[in-house]
């Protein structure tokens, strides 16, 4: 799944979007690229728990 992340602007964001996608799948993978604000996520976590866990860390995915 893919998420748009407006306010992802560094690597200690991606750190973080990875850290929160990985607190709901800790086997979850996180591709992201800054430039665009995408994030590309292979996961079996509903999207709406990960929507969720980057809301608590503080970032808006749409």
């Amino acid at each position: 799944m893919q998420f748009h992340i407006e306010n992802m602007t560094c690597g200690g964001c991606v750190k973080g979007v990875t850290r929160a996608i990985q607190s709901q799948d800790p086997a979850a993978e996180v591709s992201a690229d800054l430039e665009s604000h995408q994030v590309q996520v292979t996961t079996s976590a509903p999207r709406e728990k990960l929507v969720s866990a980057l809301a608590e860390a503080g970032f808006t995915a749409v």
